[in-house]
């Protein structure tokens, strides 16, 4: 196939969409229906070819949450055996939600929470409250999503086409830290499709095609998907998806400017078999996006976005898996965005902070790359009697951004520079009968500089696990008990160090550059439980249940603040019309606690959820001032029910999920959705999906969107549409 030509976007969209979906019914009217499967779930689990561990055989297949080996698991445990709070989403929770952008693939996911403003396709995931500036490490096929661009909404964005992910992880809190340097908050990892989710063994190609409408913004969504095995031992794989949607409208019927976009994306993945116990995955996910950004309800920018990632991902293992399994990831993630004024603005130079007119056409660039390598080997043996799992590894990733454009466009206020941090850790799992106690430590360290400042850190960050399953009778042998504590280090971003300038427009004030920014160091205690049980009702169910209280306290928090002129000792320069100067500095801490609950019971004739999560925080200053902490998000309970009909060939379902507002939020309130949904396999080839997402059209907005300047209201009641068909030979 090759690298797609991006200018494809400089077509009109008319042109564009009719292309895409000339090209997918032509691949659709000339496949044979021979050989066809479900369009629904991978080959490879359909038939088998997917290694599973007798835990998750013993399962039923919709028992998958909390049962599949998490990808990110540097030791191949499943959600539910994890000594932490670990989620996953697997592919069928995936089409159940029918996602048109990254955050719906978390719907329930407990503790994480997504602000994507009005701007759908630029997405910021919190977990626990934490959120920007690498606080949370977003992760696709191994690659850091590191693009950040100062503003009033979303900070550090990224986007993934959900069409392109067959499953996402997430570990909450800094036991995370083994995944990479400054993940005090978690880690979200996306792991996209591979050409045997398509490939059925006996078959040497296969594709898809989907089509879908959304009610809402009239939104169009075409996909196709082609895989080759080119021999036992090495595939191919191709997706292609186009999303073509407009402004949505909120809950009152209220039209939303600025909602709309349009966006092409792709993914080629090919991965080589050496030998029997070696692989190496090569891989490239892109996206041309654009969409208008608003002020005063006018379109004022047109954005035009380009990311590119760059993937090799190679492991091996011995044949008894014990002394060698070793894992190298390189990955190199490029994002161009360009903003171009589409009327005059009046804004004020950043330099002189007099008035300037920035004219029509104007534009601002800000080009993000981001290169990073993770090593790592697990070696397992016993002394003893102890069963070890010993991984050691380290990691290092640089960040280059450059900006730049017209005088009072936005890119200088997200300041060039460039940025290293790398670390190294060892952690030893040892299992013996009813008890097991992971003991971890990890070294980070950090450059920053630009063309005036050079600066530095390091620090050591310990972690400490101690599990228990002290019971042996039927009904309470799957309860395991667990304390954690540990700790995480996250580094100054380049924009916290050396932001500066005047504000753009409203009102002339300046930004200050802190260089004596202190890192972050998260230190969180975590009480948890995990619990799992078959056969309780009937043969074949499967009860799982994680629940988790933690208390995370986040010394040196840093976090924006405005400072007086006529403050001693503030370092805001007195003069005329200076009312104000703007800068990230630290707070003593930020004190963040919560309670996690996730559980799936799954049978024969379906399957129930539930999720919550409680979450509050407050900053604290130098001083022992407390204020509330802005990224707190809603406090959740989602509730899910699926049934299944016609011999599993119809699943139909829905979902409650209650929003609390949080605490000092004056933009929230409670609100409740209800989402409904309906999955049927009409043929072995043919599959139709419908989604009703918030039902009864309740206007609510994201409380993390309150401190931004563009509409914050949701999307009303949405109708999705969409049916796939599957080929192959």
């Amino acid at each position: 196939m090759g690298l797609m030509n991006w200018e494809w976007r400089g077509r009109s969209k008319a042109n564009r969409a009719k292309a895409l979906l000339a090209s997918v019914a032509a691949i659709a009217l000339s496949a044979p229906s021979a050989h066809a499967q479900q369009a629904t779930q991978p080959a490879s689990e359909q038939t088998g070819q997917s290694k599973k561990t007798d835990q998750e055989s013993a399962a039923p297949s919709g028992a998958t949450l909390l049962d599949k080996i998490l990808v990110l698991s540097r030791t191949g445990e499943t959600a539910i055996e994890s000594l932490a709070s670990a989620s996953h989403v697997g592919q069928e929770q995936l089409d159940r939600r029918m996602a048109t952008t990254p955050n719906e693939m978390l719907l329930g996911v407990p503790g994480v929470a997504a602000q994507a403003d009005a701007r759908r396709v630029s997405t910021s995931i919190n977990i626990r409250g934490l959120q920007d500036f690498g606080r949370v490490a977003v992760i696709v096929d191994g690659a850091r999503q590191n693009f950040q661009r100062s503003d009033h909404g979303t900070q550090s964005t990224f986007y993934i086409d959900p069409e392109l992910v067959k499953s996402l992880d997430v570990i909450r809190g800094p036991v995370a830290n083994t995944y990479g340097s400054g993940a005090i908050g978690g880690v979200v990892f996306f792991d996209t499709k591979d050409a045997l989710d398509f490939l059925k063994p006996d078959e040497t190609w296969a594709g898809s095609v989907t089509g879908r409408y959304e009610s809402n913004g009239k939104g169009w969504t075409s996909s196709a998907s082609g895989a080759y095995r080119i021999n036992q031992n090495w595939d191919v794989l191709g997706n292609i998806v186009y999303r073509d949607y407009g402004n949505y409208k909120d809950g009152d019927g209220d039209t939303v400017n600025g909602t709309g976009f349009d966006v092409l994306s792709g993914l080629l993945k090919t991965t080589i078999r050496p030998t029997e116990n070696s692989e190496l995955k090569l891989g490239w996910v892109g996206s041309s996006d654009g969409w208008n950004e608003t002020s005063g309800g006018l379109s004022v920018n047109d954005v035009d976005l380009k990311s590119n990632t760059f993937t090799a991902r190679y492991n091996i293992t011995d044949e008894d898996k014990s002394w060698l399994d070793l894992h190298i990831n390189t990955s190199y993630n490029k994002t161009n965005l360009d903003l171009t004024s589409l009327v005059p603005q009046n804004r004020f130079d950043p330099v002189t902070g007099f008035p300037v007119v920035l004219p029509a056409g104007s534009q601002s660039t800000f080009d993000v790359g981001t290169t990073g390598i993770d090593i790592w080997n697990t070696s397992r043996f016993e002394t003893s009697g102890i069963a070890h799992e010993l991984t050691y590894g380290g990691d290092w990733v640089g960040d280059s951004v450059k900006t730049g454009g017209a005088a009072g466009g936005d890119s200088f206020y997200t300041p060039s520079g460039k940025r290293n941090v790398s670390g190294a850790y060892v952690q030893d799992k040892l299992s013996w009968d009813w008890l097991e106690v992971i003991a971890g430590l990890r070294y980070d360290s950090y450059s920053l500089k630009d063309d005036t400042h050079d600066i530095s850190g390091d620090r050591l960050s310990p972690r400490v696990t101690v599990g228990v399953s002290p019971f042996e009778s039927a009904g309470l042998a799957g309860l395991q008990f667990y304390g954690t504590y540990a700790e995480g280090y996250r580094s100054p971003s380049i924009t916290e160090t050396l932001i500066s300038g005047n504000h753009p427009a409203g009102v002339s004030f300046p930004f200050l550059p802190n260089p004596n920014l202190r890192p972050e160091t998260g230190k969180t205690t975590e009480f948890g439980v995990n619990y799992k049980q078959n056969d309780i009702f009937e043969a074949g169910d499967a009860l799982r249940i994680k629940a988790a209280y933690f208390n995370n306290d986040v010394d040196d928090y840093i976090d924006g603040v405005t400072l007086s002129p006529f403050a001693p000792g503030s370092g805001c320069p007195f003069g005329p019309g200076i009312p104000i100067c703007f800068q990230y500095q630290n707070f003593a801490k930020a004190k963040i606690d919560g309670l996690e609950l996730e559980g799936v019971y799954d049978a024969a004739w379906g399957y129930a959820g539930l999720s919550a999560s409680i979450t509050d925080g407050h900053t604290v200053s130098y001083k022992g001032v407390e204020a509330d902490l802005a990224t707190i998000p809603s406090s959740q309970v989602t509730a899910q029910l699926g049934l299944r009909f016609l011999e599993d060939k119809l699943t139909v379902g829905g979902e409650v999920q209650y929003n609390g507002k949080p605490k000092g939020n004056t933009l929230a309130t409670d609100y409740t959705l209800v989402n409904a949904f309906a999955s049927y396999q009409a043929t072995d080839n043919l599959k139709v999906d419908f989604r009703a997402d918030n039902l009864f059209d309740v206007k609510y907005a994201n409380p993390l969107n309150g401190g931004t300047t563009v509409a914050v209201y949701e999307p009303g009641i949405t109708l999705k549409l969409a049916a796939t068909m599957r080929f192959g030979g």
